[in-house]
């Protein structure tokens, strides 16, 4: 199982004057890369590619304090001022071996999210080969990407949706690729970036691959409840401290006894 992760923007929404990377904000004394990097060695991954820009000799710093140079590599993304979709683009050709025929499954993540490990154990454990984590708790707004159901089909996928559907959840921003759709997402946005379209969001590419392939090639894995919060506002981050982190399951020790149901939580 190979992770592809972005970790190379700036994070100026949180409105600090030179914020950290947000893989480097620390929750209990441990960095958010930190924090991934137990979780994912955890469950048997043994590489993940890692998108840096903004600081990126401060995330191989944190990379080396950590001992994480056996599973991580990095790829500087020397436009990490543009849009997301240049670092995803960048992400693409990093991971290109896997995302071939007979290749790696791809999961893909964002960087700036504090999360339950049983998260990425359902989205590692899911049915679906290319599969997205949904979470039903969540609120109306312009910033939620949303996955848009009809019935139990994914029909579109986007903060702005076109196509009608019956109901719909927040993507929390982790989802795992079959190597041919991971191919395709990779090679709509190196076209995305070619086209001149750096202000798009990297959900712009992996829309075409969603709305163009046949019914049922992708599943939702539905983690409403696990406590999770994508950080991008000073309130998020504030959340992210006083509320999610005191809930998290310790990846390395047994599950707490109650189930996702009891923590109540979804994403910002």
């Amino acid at each position: 199982m190979r992770v592809g992760m972005l970790g190379a923007g700036v994070g100026r929404r949180l409105g600090q004057e030179r914020p950290p990377p947000k893989i480097l904000l620390e929750f209990g004394g441990q960095t958010l890369l930190a924090r991934h990097v137990a979780i994912l060695r955890a469950r048997g991954v043994e590489r993940m590619d890692l998108v840096v820009g903004y600081r990126a000799e401060d995330v191989r710093a944190e990379i080396s304090r950590i001992g994480a140079g056996d599973l991580i590599r990095t790829h500087f993304n020397a436009h990490f001022e543009e849009g997301a979709i240049v670092s995803f683009a960048t992400l693409g050709a990093a991971v290109g071996d896997a995302a071939v025929p007979g290749g790696e499954p791809v999961i893909f993540m964002d960087g700036d999210v504090l999360y339950d490990h049983r998260l990425m154990e359902r989205l590692i454990d899911a049915e679906a080969e290319s599969c997205f984590l949904m979470d039903r708790a969540t609120e109306e707004g312009d910033d939620p990407v949303r996955l848009c159901m009809r019935g139990t089909e994914l029909v579109d996928f986007h903060k702005r949706p076109r196509l009608a559907h019956e109901w719909w959840g927040e993507w929390i921003g982790f989802c795992r690729f079959a190597p041919d759709i991971a191919a395709k997402c990779f090679a709509a946005a190196d076209e995305i970036v070619r086209a001149g379209r750096r202000e798009a969001i990297y959900e712009d590419a992996i829309r075409e691959v969603v709305v163009s392939e046949p019914a049922g090639t992708f599943g939702v894995e539905d983690i409403t409840g696990l406590p999770w919060v994508e950080i991008d506002y000073p309130e998020d981050l504030e959340r992210a401290r006083r509320e999610i982190f005191p809930m998290l399951a310790d990846p390395a020790g047994p599950v707490a006894a109650d189930d996702s149901r009891a923590a109540g939580q979804g994403g910002a």
